[in-house]
């Protein structure tokens, strides 16, 4: 008998945890010997006692490892006791177990969206409404993930369905609807909701931060920090609300203010990872460089160490390699294209590294009365996994593309166009007198070869900046993309580099590329050239309002919604200077890089 004890931290052998063969659980009527055990976790729980709570529960999943009632409890003192990782896993099983467990699957969902995890929280989320598709629950948890991965329209819908289905107005959901819409820039309906909700019930302290940051997006900042000191009377010392009225004070250019604040909150050891990060910005822009590098790293490890991601070193290699050795010239010479659809707007797809400027350039183009504003569109990765199904290919993405050969598939690439564009109309993005639309995920440059053929015609704008500071803003900030890179220094720049690499690839193999680069420092430098420079790529008359993006009145739902709120400055420019000892272990792995793009190492950036 194998003692090891499981690495994901349950307590459970790992044979009767991870390494568990599901095909060997017994029926739920042959475990009901265990019963008394679970009467003694029971007893323990109700007497707060975790310790014996735990040993009974441990007792009862070594006779019995399939029972849901027992892992769920586990699960939840895994969860008191901060083993993030192994409640997590518990979850896992118990859905495996059972796929129509309600519970499991809601719990799951939830913990999968706090770290960032949304396509796999999407899968669960889903799940929930298949098992109970009259439940309100199940389609707020929908509208909460459809809403956090930007699929703002079908989080509207969930969260309507749960008013529809309570028959009331409950003041949470009316929250929960208010920042959907704030999301998608209708912020007067956003601002009336709150308005209910709050006077619904005003004790809600996460519905008045949420009224506080629409306020703020909207560039109202003396409501906004009314609305701080409402929030802080109802949770005095909160962490979150100690980090909205920084951002708040921060934007008013009080930086001084809103650092004492987040100091005098991190005089208790409360600060998280996003008010660590967020003191490191404003250390940062009082030119306190040390000071501001170290809150960086503390926020990156503060993250770690309640459980965040770390880089998916291991996939992202897979991925990048099966893609080079797809995309070749030779191949692509024989594929087909997608014909180009003339009867609605087509994307313009603007890339590059989170933090490269990528937002300003939408915000830019989007001031064109011809150019609407897509934002973060995952339409070019769900076709990634689409193209699996839809080609009823034995093979995965990329590799599934080869049915395109076949007589029968010749027109995939349209019906992959058409899943990709009727998103977009599903979307709500487009607007009368458009023949454009944005699409400014970050990363779609990994799938250049794929947008080549779906969209052949497309305009693909790639916003260079240098590397170093690419990866410092990275670092400075808590994001999700590519495959978690931003965990840690060294990871963003890896990732950095074999995006990069991929890049160089698809530029060589694919002379057919729309393609134009643009450098972030050319356009602080040389605006209205390199505007209209743009403007003439994609085939639209330059328009002087194109100057003044800091008027576009939408929300820019990324990182950089406040600076492009700002006229166009130069201070993030050849930021990396102030932080080149704390970059130097990095340096090396980003040479080649630096100088592909033309770029250099010195105080000349």
């Amino acid at each position: 008998m194998d003692p090891t004890p499981c690495p994901c931290g349950s307590g459970l052998r790992r044979l009767r945890c991870c390494a568990l063969d599901l095909a060997t659980l017994s029926p739920p009527a042959a475990t009901a010997p265990v019963r008394p055990l679970l009467e003694q976790a029971e007893a323990a729980l109700a007497e707060r006692d975790n310790a014996r709570a735990e040993a009974a529960l441990l007792a009862a999943l070594e006779l019995a490892p399939g029972r849901e009632d027992a892992l769920f409890s586990l699960h939840r003192l895994l969860r008191q006791d901060g083993k993030i990782g192994a409640a997590e896993a518990i979850l896992r099983r118990m859905v495996a177990v059972n796929p129509n467990n309600f519970a499991p699957t809601n719990e799951l969902t939830l913990m999968l969206l706090a770290r960032g995890a949304l396509a796999e929280a999407e899968v669960h989320a889903r799940n929930a409404v298949r098992i109970a598709p009259r439940s309100a629950q199940a389609h707020n948890l929908m509208g909460l993930v459809m809403t956090e991965a930007n699929r703002a329209l079908i989080g509207e819908y969930h969260y309507r369905e749960v008013l529809r289905l309570l028959e009331r107005d409950d003041a949470v959901t009316l929250a929960n609807l208010a920042w959907n819409l704030k999301t998608q820039g209708r912020i007067e309906e956003a601002r009336a909701l709150y308005a209910t909700s709050v006077k619904a019930n005003p004790d809600v302290v996460q519905s008045v931060l949420g009224w506080t940051r629409t306020e703020e997006a909207d560039r109202k900042f003396d409501r906004a920090l009314e609305l701080v000191e409402q929030a802080e009377a109802l949770a005095p010392g909160n962490a979150a609300v100690a980090l909205t009225r920084a951002t708040v004070l921060a934007r008013k250019g009080a930086t001084e203010d809103a650092l004492a604040r987040l100091d005098r909150l991190g005089e208790g050891g409360t600060l998280g990872p996003a008010e660590l990060s967020e003191k490191g910005r404003l250390l940062d822009r009082l030119g306190r460089y040390d000071e501001a590098f170290a809150a960086y790293d503390a926020g990156k490890a503060r993250a770690l160490a309640l459980g965040a991601r770390r880089y998916m070193d291991e996939a992202a290699q897979d991925i990048a390699a099966r893609l080079r050795g797809f995309f070749t010239e030779r191949r692509l010479a024989t594929l087909p294209r997608a014909t180009t659809r003339t009867d609605m707007p087509q994307p313009i797809f603007i890339v590059g590294f989170p933090r490269s400027g990528t937002t300003l350039i939408e915000q830019t183009l989007s001031v064109h009365p011809r150019i609407a504003a897509g934002d973060e569109l995952p339409y070019i990765n769900d076709a990634t996994h689409l193209v699996q199904r839809l080609f009823a290919s034995p093979l995965s993405y990329p590799d599934a593309l080869c049915e395109l050969w076949m007589g029968d598939q010749r027109e995939g690439l349209d019906l992959l166009r058409d899943h990709y564009l009727a998103r977009v109309r599903q979307a709500g993005i487009l607007r009368e007198g458009a023949a454009w639309f944005t699409d400014k995920m970050p990363l779609n440059e990994t799938h250049l070869g794929l947008i080549h053929l779906m969209f052949p015609a497309a305009p693909i704008i790639h916003l260079l900046r240098h590397p170093l500071d690419v990866v410092l803003s990275v670092y400075s900030n808590h994001l999700t993309h590519g495959l978690f890179c931003a965990a840690e220094l060294a990871t963003i720049a890896k990732h950095y580099a074999l995006t990069a690499d991929l890049i160089a690839h698809y530029r060589e193999h694919i002379p057919a590329l729309r393609y134009r680069a643009v450098r972030y420092e050319d356009v602080v430098d040389h605006q209205e050239r390199e505007i209209r420079g743009l403007l003439d790529f994609i085939g639209e008359d330059f328009d002087p309002a194109c100057l003044q993006f800091e008027k576009n009145q939408r929300y820019a739902r990324t990182a950089s919604y406040a600076q492009v709120t700002e006229k166009l400055y130069d201070r993030s420019r050849f930021r990396y200077r102030h932080y080149r000892a704390q970059l130097d272990p990095v340096v090396s792995m980003l040479t080649p890089m630096i100088e592909r793009l033309g770029y250099t190492i010195d105080d000349k950036g």
